[in-house]
């Protein structure tokens, strides 16, 4: 949500961006806006002009029946309780124009920041660069879940029994990989600093729409039926959702945590080959990072934290790549955002394991997360960022170190957590 003193004094500027990010059927809402802001504030002069009378007429009621005056007391304690009433009914006015204002706002979006290229949806992303050489090797690479399923490693059939499709079994060697890989990716965002924490896996109403726009919400979370608690999609919603209304003090500041938690999604439209796979699934495990920080600071800390992902995808052996997500391709509560795309020697091109958002002042406005400064309160900015998410990281884990004689290598970094295996070999 964006300042309303932006729509004040600069609804041009509003306007460009909701041009931006082609979603010119907002554009009306900037003038309505406009014109209710203008209405509260006529309305607050009148309820501030009508309290400063009231106080005025108060101060002589005392003095008039000192003076023995009671008829005319009397009559102004009348014109008073006309007063109070008058308020009541404009404070009321201000209240439901107030709450008009807000269901507006929420729906335009966050001003994106100028290096963001335009653009209608995500075909139009920019790819800015590469890390590590990507690789196609002279032997086939089989679908993952074959790879998976020749060492044991998965059974999606008992979990459509249990649970229904989009659901999963992961056992033995291939479950010990994928947890190898979440407890690297917390080791290492503990080495550089940043707090672990495991937080809670649901959460309430509003924090849900304090942290996303409620189109994504519709389409992304679980909610809990008869309770104000929906599940969470990732962890970065209750990490937010922790700072809710508090004032954080200076020395404090920046906060930069890495937590873990499973993560539940709809994630619809699954077909064909993606229903055997894990490449769409309602539940799966992620490492998450998150800084809150000042303003000023938050275009560094979201170079810092993409960069924490590649490096942690190439100590695995996996090239990648990062992706600039154009205008169009931009949630509405986004300033800046990329994805990190994992190289496919199976499909000989990239697919997303991660993405790092700057969010600027916009949750932290819907969820009253502020600092104190010379200059008085104001907002802070957010950020997240996936550490590493499985099962897609471990999609291209296991691709990128898939060996000719159907054994997967397990990158050095990984070895320790995986009791010093070297190698998961299928079974006979």
């Amino acid at each position: 949500m964006i300042d309303i003193k932006l729509i004040r004094e600069n609804k041009d500027l509003v306007k460009e961006n909701i041009k931006k990010k082609f979603q010119d059927e907002k554009l009306p809402l900037v003038d309505e806006i406009f014109e209710l802001d203008k209405e509260v504030r006529e309305v607050q002069t009148k309820v501030d002009t009508l309290k400063g009378d009231k106080n005025k007429l108060s101060g002589q009621i005392g003095l008039l029946m000192k003076d023995g005056k009671k008829e005319e007391a009397e009559k102004i304690k009348e014109k008073i309780a006309e007063s109070a009433e008058e308020i009541a009914k404009l404070e009321a006015k201000q209240a439901e124009l107030s709450s008009i204002i807000k269901d507006k706002m929420m729906v335009i979006p966050q001003i994106i920041d100028d290096s963001v290229p335009i653009g209608k949806d995500d075909s139009e992303n920019v790819e800015v660069e590469r890390f590590g050489e990507p690789v196609v090797p002279k032997y086939e690479i089989p679908y993952h879940a074959d790879i998976i399923e020749a060492v044991n490693g998965m059974d999606k059939d008992a979990a459509g029994r249990t649970s229904g499709q989009g659901f999963y079994y992961l056992l033995g060697d291939i479950a010990r990989l994928h947890e190898a890989m979440i407890a690297y990716g917390r080791d290492y965002m503990i080495e550089q600093g940043f707090t672990y924490a495991i937080p809670p896996f649901m959460i309430h109403s509003d924090v849900v729409t304090g942290v996303m726009s409620f189109p994504e919400m519709e389409a992304m979370m679980y909610k809990i039926e008869g309770e104000d608690l929906y599940l969470i999609g990732t962890s970065e919603h209750s990490m937010i959702g922790k700072f809710k209304d508090q004032i954080l003090k200076k020395e404090e500041l920046p906060v930069h945590m890495t937590s873990y938690s499973p993560c539940f999604r709809k994630e619809g439209g699954s077909h064909g080959l993606e229903e055997r796979g894990l490449y769409r699934v309602h539940q799966f495990e992620k490492q998450e990072m998150i800084v809150i920080c000042e303003p000023e600071e938050s275009m560094d800390w979201y170079n810092k934290m993409w960069n924490h992902t590649v490096n942690i995808f190439r100590n695995m052996d996996i090239p990648v790549r990062q992706l600039e997500c154009c205008s169009g391709d931009l949630a509405d509560l986004k300033v800046k955002s990329c994805d990190i795309e994992a190289w496919s020697p199976r499909q000989q091109k990239y697919f997303e394991v991660a993405s790092c958002s700057n969010l600027g002042d916009a949750q932290a406005r819907r969820l009253g997360i502020r600092t104190k400064g010379e200059k008085g309160t104001y907002y802070l900015h957010t950020l997240n960022n996936t550490v590493v998410a499985s099962p897609r990281g471990l999609i291209a884990l296991i691709e990128n170190n898939y060996q000719e004689d159907g054994s997967i290598k397990v990158p050095k970094v990984l070895q320790p957590y995986m009791g010093g295996k070297t190698v998961i070999e299928p079974k006979k």
